[in-house]
């Protein structure tokens, strides 16, 4: 998966946005403020951050053992909350693909049901 695909298939979710919080590298994805992917496209280190379910979570750290991990750089606590995907491993494409939906989703969800209802309602104008 080229770095372009991911960058890409990320923006293109509805009102996202790319930010640089932490300077060139991650690449952050946000909604409404709210961050939903982190892309390190770094050739020797190419991986993603995506928030998850925690028990959706583990089963993916638990299928895709080494290539799957808690989010290397949160804190303990939150560290269950978000999987970092080393990319061209053995994770294939659309798995990536339905990580990222998930992440988007779970992000959507956090909103109270009228920031949700307006961003649905954006959606379809």
């Amino acid at each position: 998966m080229l770095v372009e695909e991911v960058i890409n298939y990320c923006k293109n979710k509805n009102k996202a946005y790319i930010d640089y919080p932490f300077g060139d590298i991650p690449i952050c994805f946000k909604i409404n403020n709210k961050l939903f992917a982190q892309l390190y496209p770094l050739e020797n280190d190419y991986k993603i951050t995506l928030k998850c379910d925690p028990m959706l979570a583990e089963l993916y750290r638990k299928k895709y053992e080494g290539e799957v991990v808690r989010g290397y750089h949160c804190p303990p606590i939150q560290a269950i909350h978000w999987n970092t995907v080393y990319i061209n491993k053995s994770v294939e494409d659309e798995i990536i693909y339905e990580m990222i939906d998930h992440s988007y989703d779970e992000v959507i969800k956090s909103f109270s049901k009228k920031i949700q209802n307006q961003l649905l309602e954006e959606n379809y104008m």
